[in-house]
């Protein structure tokens, strides 16, 4: 996120969004309490250990509500910190650091929490061929930094969106009339430089897929037995993603079965938030 021209066109539109839900027309209690300009000083300050993740987008905030905003990191996104370590200092005028605070640190929050969660099974993987992937299961308008966070915290991106890649799920299956079928249809309209990745959810399933031609074949839900035939069976002849309900305490059962990628969509929607704050704030 610390490239301008990607948080000009992607990050920013999104930023102004959640500003304005916090702030439908003005914000009352700091318009109460300070009336006219007045510089002042602030210290982001970290509560519990974890990785950090989306500093820029926090600064981000701050000085879309106000250009004069400077902030001070001590630290950099992939970096870990311990509960009581200085983040950083932000100086500017008191009326932006207090109304954009919450939604700062809830971007800040949300990043790093994913951001720790996806280092502490990226850890697992450690010494492996395996590569982590997220999935789509992403915040509404939050996706991009969601996502990021997960490159932080040592995993990899899937695709990004529905216009990426081809990615052929059960219902794509069940509309095409059949695993051959998706993927015969799938190879034919789409660009020759995109790869075919389809779902299947028995041995059955990846038989066809296979003898289809299809590049990425997901073993989805499958029992350890089932993904043993199903890998076996395979034989090089396709990359494999395993996925379904892969969680930190069940990832261990995937790894020496000789899969290439492990997908979870665990790291986004289930990350608990990392601890943060903004305190001491004071005029200077």
């Amino acid at each position: 996120m610390n490239n301008k021209i990607t948080m000009t066109l992607n990050a920013d539109e999104l930023i102004l969004q959640a500003l304005r839900e916090d702030i439908s027309s003005e914000d009352v209690t700091t318009n109460a309490v300070m009336p006219n300009a007045q510089k002042g000083e602030a210290q982001l300050i970290c509560k519990q250990d974890g990785v950090l993740a989306g500093l820029s987008v926090f600064q981000r905030v701050f000085e879309l509500l106000d250009e004069s905003v400077s902030v001070e990191f001590y630290f950099s996104d992939g970096d870990k910190v311990k509960k009581g370590d200085l983040i950083g200092t932000i100086t500017g005028d008191i009326r932006a650091i207090l109304s954009g605070e919450r939604t700062a640190l809830n971007y800040l929050q949300r990043m790093s929490g994913i951001a720790t969660y996806t280092n502490s099974i990226a850890k697992l993987l450690k010494g492996s061929k395996v590569k982590l992937l997220d999935t789509r299961k992403t915040t509404p308008n939050m996706r991009i930094f969601e996502k990021y966070s997960v490159k932080v915290g040592g995993g990899y991106n899937h695709r990004y969106n529905l216009s990426d890649g081809v990615l052929l799920k059960d219902n794509h299956i069940g509309a095409a009339g059949g695993v051959k079928e998706a993927v015969l249809m799938a190879k034919e309209y789409a660009p020759f430089v995109r790869k075919i990745e389809i779902e299947c959810e028995t041995v059955e399933m990846v038989q066809e897929a296979v003898e289809a031609g299809a590049d990425i074949i997901m073993l989805d839900n499958m029992t350890v037995e089932e993904m043993q035939k199903a890998i076996a069976y395979i034989d090089g002849r396709a990359e494999i993603e395993c996925s379904g309900n892969v969680t930190k305490e069940n990832i261990e059962h995937y790894i020496s079965l000789g899969v290439d990628y492990i997908s979870s969509g665990a790291l986004t929607h289930s990350a608990p938030i990392m601890d943060i704050s903004l305190k001491n704030l004071h005029t200077v």
